[in-house]
């Protein structure tokens, strides 16, 4: 089960480059048939706050190029996109789209981050979502969230084994990026797979580092900080081995999960 992740310098607000730029980066390694691939928050655009500007219009150009990605090189594509609601604020969301072009999930980001004002701009997700991948089941999640583990322990109690991360967080903060991804795998016995861009929007630099984290804490790839592919196999029955050798999930105290992590 192969798991791929492109980390790049993203164009600002300028989705035809960034489009043109992955499907180079697919061009020249192609990803293998059958593999999970994930892209940055925000994909298409960069962090910008501009929903009027950066958001899907009719044409959905960010949608259907995940669509066209997925198509083309038989794979399931996770990547950020905006939707705009009727009172002119967005949706931050992790959509992911399966081999046959079909959406499979969607998920709005729960925490948006209220320093950078992403809050006064788009609107709360209210919700997690999971979905099946090579003997997986897979919660994606979006950048601020990472500070929040009642998020990632609430999709795990849910049944998630491979928590995906996908982020513009920047280089400032690379040390809290690392630290909070390995103990998110660490204390949900899950693996981690984490998606940042490199390079600089017009506010902030960013450092990459995306990576994959076994459930044992082990960081199994870096992509460092230069623009490029992270890649690695990930393998179901390690999740199964590990909180069976380790059942720390089982000394959970069910009386203090909130409703957000009830599965029925």
């Amino acid at each position: 089960m192969e798991i791929r992740a492109l980390q790049y310098d993203i164009a600002w607000e300028a989705k035809e480059r960034n489009f043109a730029a992955i499907r180079a980066w697919c061009a020249t390694s192609p990803p293998p048939r059958g593999a999970l691939l994930l892209l940055p928050e925000m994909y298409a655009t960069g962090f910008s706050m501009r929903v009027e500007t950066i958001a899907e219009g009719p044409e959905r150009l960010a949608e259907r190029f995940l669509a066209e990605l997925a198509t083309t090189h038989h794979l399931t594509v996770v990547g950020g996109v905006v939707r705009r609601e009727a009172d002119g604020k967005g949706r931050n969301q992790a959509l992911v789209v399966g081999p046959d072009g079909a959406e499979v999930a969607r998920y709005t980001k729960l925490h948006p981050f209220c320093l950078g004002s992403e809050h006064q701009h788009f609107r709360r997700g209210e919700e997690l979502v999971l979905f099946p991948w090579q003997g997986f089941t897979v919660a994606p999640l979006i950048c601020y969230d990472l500070r929040f583990p009642e998020a990632f322990r609430c999709a795990v109690v849910r049944g998630a084994t491979l928590l995906v991360v996908i982020a513009n967080w920047p280089q400032a903060r690379e040390d809290h990026w690392l630290a909070l991804a390995r103990a998110r795998a660490i204390e949900n016995l899950a693996y981690i797979v984490t998606v940042n861009r490199v390079g600089r929007d017009p506010h902030l630099g960013y450092s990459g580092r995306s990576q994959v984290i076994n459930p044992r804490g082990e960081i199994v790839a870096d992509a460092g900080g230069d623009p490029g592919w992270l890649t690695a196999t990930l393998d179901p029955d390690l999740v199964r081995n590990c909180r069976r050798g380790f059942p720390a999930l089982e000394d959970m105290r069910p009386e203090f999960l909130g409703t957000a992590c009830r599965t029925s």
